[in-house]
């Protein structure tokens, strides 16, 4: 998962790839595993929370309505903050911010209230926010701009590293006593982090990266905030508007799924196992989407990408199906399989958003980056769902994403004549 709302110039976006470039794409990936790792905690909150507060699915998906809900609200004023300071001291703002969202886990700790726990999520989330919003446009803008879409696979596959990872540490540090949850379990996990992300800030304080991204000057400055400002012109692009919907479903299914990976796996007649060994399964989930971007990186440069999304979609909608109808070791790996169906499919339906979109671009990421907000809204229903018919059966909501997905790659991604320039 990942957003965008800086300019990218046409300048920018044609830059050779250099050994500083290199170094500078080598640095970034750090981030990307970061962020992931912490997003991917959430899949652990929500059980452990669920236990400590017995919370309804519906209000467990708060976590997540908090966490995705500060895409939405923070995208555009990190955008804009990001164009006055440049990519490089965004990362660092962002990743300060993010600390203190994990340091606030203490003192909702010690009050023991959930809606504080909530609080800390979103201000984490917010530094996600701009953490994305300066190294998306880096990623695409240190080399060609047609090989983009692979750098932006490549990189999110190091995401998928840190989604895989953390299922792991928090079942360990965080699910290990869930039958008698406390706040305290959370204390030291966080303020760890927290300490991980200052050290990141520090390093990337002082680490000699190409100056991109701010603006040059007042003159420049004042273009920018009349461009961001001016979104009329950018609604002609339908492929960008059926885009932004693609990400808005794809966010919210790849979050579903996975928030609610341990209630699903825990179900007798699924697996019966307990939420400790549930949460290290959920590593099975994005470890197939960490394996498919690797994959992705070397295949999308030869393959037509609508395609390949296509396929992606069709075959994610056949394991949901198989996991909502079957029971035992079948349904269980064929949800988990998802994972793999996800792995290409965020940067690519990015990158076909906005094609041809030329100096509207920064218009058209801020819209996709909007869209993330998919990852607040989707599980949120599918909670009430659940509490409604069943885990199981709410899976029915992620099939519905994916074949609008499916609808995009194949129709909805095309560039009409009339809204080429």
């Amino acid at each position: 998962m990942a957003n965008v709302t800086q300019p990218v110039s046409t300048t920018e976006n044609s830059l050779q790839p250099t050994t500083t470039h290199t170094f500078a794409l080598t640095s970034l990936t750090t981030l990307f595993f970061m962020w992931g790792f912490l997003t991917c905690l959430n899949d652990i909150l929500i059980p452990y929370l669920k236990g400590m507060f017995a919370l309804s699915y519906t209000q467990a998906m708060l976590i997540q309505f908090c966490f995705f809900g500060a895409y939405f609200v923070m995208s555009i004023p990190a955008g804009k903050l990001v164009s006055k300071i440049g990519y490089q001291f965004g990362i660092v703002v962002g990743l300060v911010i993010a600390a203190i969202g994990c340091a606030l886990f203490y003192p909702a700790a010690e009050a023991h209230v959930y809606e504080l726990f909530l609080l800390a999520l979103f201000v984490l989330a917010s530094g996600i926010t701009i953490l994305q919003v300066s190294a998306n446009p880096y990623v695409s803008v240190l080399g060609p701009a047609k090989t983009a879409s692979s750098r932006l696979t490549m990189t999110q596959a190091f995401n998928s590293l840190g989604t895989t990872v953390a299922p792991i540490f928090g079942g360990w540090l965080i699910l290990t006593e869930i039958s008698q949850a406390t706040a305290e379990q959370v204390k030291f996990p966080y303020l760890m982090l927290s300490a991980s992300l200052l050290l990141l800030a520090i390093i990337f304080a002082f680490l000699k990266l190409p100056t991109l991204g701010r603006a040059a000057d007042s003159e420049s400055a004042n273009q920018h905030d009349e461009q961001f400002v001016d979104l009329g012109s950018v609604w002609k692009y339908r492929h960008l508007l059926l885009g932004a919907v693609g990400i808005f479903v794809y966010v919210g299914a790849e979050v579903a799924i996975g928030s609610f990976l341990v209630g699903f796996l825990t179900l007798e007649h699924i697996s019966d196992l307990t939420e400790q060994q549930a949460a290290h399964y959920i590593s099975y989930y994005f470890a197939g989407a960490m394996i498919g971007r690797f994959i992705g990186a070397v295949v999308m440069q030869k393959l037509n990408a609508g395609k390949v999304l296509a396929c992606h979609g069709l075959l994610a909608m056949v394991l949901i199906i198989m996991a909502m109808t079957g029971q035992g070791a079948f349904a269980m790996w064929a949800i988990l399989l998802v994972g793999l169906c996800n792995s290409i499919m965020f940067p690519t339906i990015f990158s076909l958003a906005l094609q041809g979109l030329g100096k509207y671009t920064s218009q058209g990421s801020g819209i996709l980056c909007l869209a993330i907000v998919g990852g607040a809204i989707v599980p949120l229903l599918q909670g009430v769902l659940a509490d409604s018919i069943g885990v199981q059966l709410a899976m029915v909501i992620p099939i519905g994403c994916y074949l609008y997905i499916t609808y995009f790659a194949l129709f909805g991604a095309k560039v009409t004549a009339a809204t080429r320039h």
